[in-house]
């Protein structure tokens, strides 16, 4: 192996996993029980879990058939959608949030309408927390999917549709599952990019405890007034979010 790779590949390695020493080194490991049963720690943990996981089933529903089109319908355009579709990975999340608070808000273009046709208010809700997270995510799906669209040999499409499949037919039954590990591949991202989202859902959604409060924004709470509170949580978030993507990743993705 080359030393000009190994070299600045171990500082790449070290700068990314010196941060997360740093944490560990800094748990308090002989109050964490007690820290972790903390009012509002499993909560939050919860609402996380839940919020992530919906917002995640959201893009998945959207996000696969958006794909579908950016992958393989000719149509004018096409280079701006994809560039609107991937805004959200390059808009600061605060942007994100203000810009769905003038969309779904009770004054917003869509807002006022479902407040007043069909009594929704998402702004300030668990369902706000879903929007906003949904809405920084989907990109990671759209693209990890839209690529594997890209790599798949369209042949066995073509062959379903000589022996008689329809569209739909196809797409359900040789599309879908040959591009099975991109969908499962984007859906981690989009799960993890859910979990961790802070600025987004502390703008459009509020930050109030069991309804709003997820796990980054108690983060953020209690930094700003107990560090080793605010530790132990971002251990929490840590410890979660890479036993579940090496998990996911072990059991639905490719690769070593």
């Amino acid at each position: 192996m080359p030393v000009a790779l190994l070299v600045p590949a171990g500082l790449g390695l070290i700068f990314l996993v010196l941060p997360l020493a740093g944490l560990l080194a800094h748990t308090p490991w002989a109050t964490l029980p007690q820290r972790l049963a903390a009012p509002g720690v499993l909560t939050a943990l919860r609402l996380s879990l839940l919020t992530a996981t919906v917002a995640t089933l959201v893009c998945v529903v959207l996000g696969v058939p958006l794909a579908w089109l950016l992958a393989r319908v000719e149509f004018p355009g096409r280079r701006l959608v994809r560039a609107l579709v991937t805004v959200p990975l390059v808009l600061p999340p605060v942007v994100g949030g203000v810009a769905l608070l003038l969309v779904f808000g009770r004054r917003g273009l869509l807002g006022g309408w479902l407040d007043a046709t069909f009594g929704i208010t998402l702004p300030f809700t668990t369902a706000g927390v879903v929007l906003a997270e949904a809405f920084v995510a989907m990109p990671f799906l759209v693209i990890a999917v839209e690529g594997a669209l890209r790599g798949a040999d369209t042949r066995y499409e073509e062959a379903a549709a000589t022996l008689g499949a329809g569209r739909w037919t196809a797409f359900t039954h040789v599309t879908l599952p040959l591009v099975a590990p991109g969908v499962a591949a984007g859906a981690v991202l989009c799960w993890a990019r859910a979990l961790g989202e802070f600025g987004a859902t502390i703008t459009f959604a509020g930050n109030f405890p069991g309804r709003t409060q997820t796990m980054p924004l108690a983060v953020y709470l209690a930094l700003e007034t107990d560090l080793e509170a605010a530790i132990v949580l971002s251990l929490v978030l840590l410890t979660v979010s890479v036993a579940i993507l090496a998990g996911l990743r072990d059991k639905w993705t490719a690769g070593p």
